[in-house]
């Protein structure tokens, strides 16, 4: 039998990193999974207890809004004006969606069709390559790192390509491989999406999880930036509520008017109680953020600092959950799925490969800060004990 779209995605590379180790656990073996980004932390206690409240309310059972409830949308829009001074309608230019990954999915819906082109970073998060794929569009890809100059990189690709890319997907602080920009690139690509008709969507997932003085600017701090763009923001990681789907698009009205009147037939919006709860989370939550973001931090340097006396050198990232490390010289030879499938039977942790995440990916793997200090660790012992062998 064949189907429409899903015949043409890949095999998801992770699925096997995922089988064996649940293979591994069910015979007993103690895995410490870094693979899935999967944020292990409690959401504020305040936000549970709104949830609670507002779930015995039979009120609050019925049908909600695509559009998110207006509360909410103002809530979104004081965090914006107090985190980046950015100034938002929340009728016009805020719209909630069923987290960042639904709401990336159908926007492009609306911004893409067969025949138009997108660019995306690679590597890459698996949604920005395949949410304008799904939609139709061709994807063309434009290699990421840390230390080259990505901007020139995007202006090459646009030149080359033809038809002209229609929308320029972007993602700062960047999964998987942590890279971070100041906000002279949203300058530079503000004016040159003005100068070439272009349309921008910033996936702004890791706003508040950065770490040494560094702060993540968000693409509508540059002044015209909603002329000709929208920007995700989400509570999945600065508030730790990723099970609870809730996120939002903000900046250009237009585009947002479009994701609405296409979210109108397809959804009701998230459970009114999450919204009502996420309220409270936008406004009374601010201190917790940080506390939340120094968790990671910590984590980070248990794993970096592990892996640099192990004899593994890998980048201290300044943002997001991760880590992005290049495989080690002695297991150079192994493309990123043998080495992870090596390190999870020889070392009982459970990475990422970096091939997951587009062709670029190859040679790296990516850890995920989702386990406590301890066990993070426990896992840097295995590693150095298998590393020591080589």
């Amino acid at each position: 039998m064949q189907f429409r779209r899903v015949d043409n995605l890949p095999p998801y590379v992770f699925a096997e990193v995922n089988r064996r180790k649940l293979e591994a656990r069910r015979a007993g073996v103690d895995v410490i999974d870094l693979g899935f980004g999967n944020p292990d932390l409690p959401t504020p206690d305040r936000v549970v207890d709104k949830l609670a409240e507002a779930a015995r309310n039979p009120r609050n059972h019925r049908y909600s809004s695509s559009r998110g409830l207006p509360n909410l949308r103002r809530a979104v829009a004081d965090r914006y004006r107090r985190r980046f001074g950015v100034e938002l309608d929340p009728d016009t230019e805020v719209i909630a969606t069923i987290g960042a990954k639904e709401g990336l999915s159908h926007l492009m819906w609306v911004l893409v069709q067969p025949g138009d082109v997108a660019l995306v970073p690679e590597p890459s998060y698996p949604i920005h390559i395949y949410a304008p794929i799904l939609a139709g569009a061709e994807v063309r890809r434009v290699q990421m790192s840390t230390d080259a100059d990505f901007f020139a990189r995007l202006a090459d690709a646009f030149a080359r390509s033809w038809p002209r890319p229609r929308v320029i997907v972007t993602s700062f602080p960047h999964n998987p491989t942590t890279a971070v920009v100041e906000l002279e690139f949203f300058e530079q690509l503000v004016a040159f999406a003005k100068a070439n008709e272009v349309m921008l969507v910033h996936d702004f997932a890791y706003a508040d999880i950065a770490f040494d003085g560094y702060e993540p600017p968000s693409l509508l701090q540059v002044p015209g930036a909603k002329d000709v763009g929208v920007e995700l923001y989400t509570l999945s990681k600065s508030h730790s509520m990723a099970g609870w789907r809730v996120g939002f698009v903000v900046g250009n009205p237009e585009m947002i008017e479009a994701l609405a009147q296409l979210k109108s037939y397809l959804d009701y919006g998230t459970f009114q109680p999450i919204q009502i709860a996420s309220i409270i989370a936008l406004n009374e939550c601010d201190d917790d953020v940080p506390k939340i973001a120094d968790v990671y931090r910590r984590r980070r340097d248990v794993l970096v600092d592990g892996l640099a006396r192990a004899g593994w050198d890998v980048p201290r990232p300044r943002g997001t959950m991760f880590v992005w490390a290049e495989i080690p010289g002695p297991f150079s030879h192994m493309d990123s799925l043998e080495f992870a499938l090596f390190l999870l039977d020889e070392a009982k942790v459970a990475v990422s490969p970096g091939i997951g995440f587009g062709p670029s990916g190859e040679g790296f793997v990516r850890f995920a800060l989702v386990e406590n200090d301890q066990r993070i660790a426990q896992g840097v012992r295995g590693i150095r004990q298998v590393l020591q062998r080589a």
